[in-house]
């Protein structure tokens, strides 16, 4: 099983504070995020990588024991805490022959995954363990994790949203929390595969938030196109916008350019498990032309011409 450096994923030092992982976390998000990197696979496992890192590294609990096991931790994370097991000792079941090790396990796992050892030692998944207080009892091998995608609007992942996932003939009720971003992982415990004689592995239901006519997401931003005709451009005026929170009347200067950026704090979307905190929403500013003029309208513009140009 591989190990991964969550510190070196992040670009940290080991002694980073709280503060400084939350901020290399969002410009990696940011950098890597699906929605920037459309179709490249390699940004799509970034993305994973570092939200894998961050979600280790920003508990406290879960980084003190990543700091502990090292290399150790990622079978400790799928398979659970073996009750004290004394890794310095192994015992085979049915030759009763014990073999120890000394030294750092993440030697001792090199060149082969963490399955082929337990089913060299415990021949095929089982047998004892002893802890630190003596007692006896059983290794039992973990199933497969089953993974799945959820697809869901960016309205959906806006305002937050109950889907029903139907798994193995059994319905499951997913709540997905406001803000949520594509490639974040919703973990199901206890609902994947279970072998004879093993615990079940994990349901590990990927989403993924589809594109939106209107909209593009950039982190907690929103970004999209507000079109105007050339009068409003010209004398300034009041246009209307329909936002994911509704409806709402934009101010526009006189003498409007197109391609002018407009910014409307806390109209993006929501940052997630964040209550009550928003991204930004930014406009561009489209200048359409009038179609279908009349003959006067036309001479009109033509006397405005003439006008610049004299000026």
């Amino acid at each position: 099983m591989e190990y991964k450096d969550y510190y070196k994923i992040l670009g940290v030092e080991k002694k980073a504070s709280k503060d400084e992982i939350k901020r290399a976390f969002r410009k990696l998000a940011m950098k890597y995020h699906p929605d920037k990197a459309k179709g490249d696979k390699t940004a799509e496992e970034k993305f994973k990588e570092v939200n894998e890192a961050y979600e280790v590294l920003s508990n406290d609990e879960k980084r003190k024991k990543y700091d502990q096991m090292g290399e150790s931790y990622r079978y400790y994370q799928q398979h659970g805490d073996p009750g004290g097991f004394d890794w310095s000792q192994y015992t085979n079941q049915g030759q009763g022959t014990q073999y120890s090790f000394e030294g750092d396990l993440g030697d001792f796992f090199s060149g082969s995954g963490y399955s082929d050892f337990f089913e060299m030692f415990f021949g095929g998944g089982f047998g004892e363990r002893k802890s630190r207080k003596g007692q006896t009892g059983r290794y039992t091998r973990r199933g497969s994790d089953f993974q799945a995608k959820l697809p869901i609007t960016l309205k959906e992942a806006y305002t937050g949203v109950e889907k029903i996932f139907t798994h193995k003939n059994e319905s499951i009720k997913l709540k997905i929390r406001p803000g949520i971003y594509s490639g974040h992982i919703l973990k199901i415990s206890g609902k994947g595969e279970q072998y004879p004689g093993s615990t079940s592995g994990d349901l590990l239901i990927t989403i993924e938030v589809l594109d939106d006519a209107v909209f593009k997401r950039d982190g907690d931003d929103l970004y999209s196109n507000l079109f105007i005709d050339v009068y409003t451009a010209v004398l300034g005026g009041k246009v209307e916008f329909i936002t994911f929170k509704g409806k709402i009347m934009i101010d526009i200067a006189k003498e409007t350019s197109s391609g002018k950026l407009i910014r409307l704090k806390n109209l993006g979307m929501p940052k997630y498990e964040k209550p009550g905190q928003f991204g930004d929403l930014y406009l561009t500013i489209n200048i359409q032309s009038p179609k279908n003029l009349s003959g006067k309208e036309i001479n009109l513009f033509k006397e405005l011409q003439k006008l610049r140009k004299q000026k």
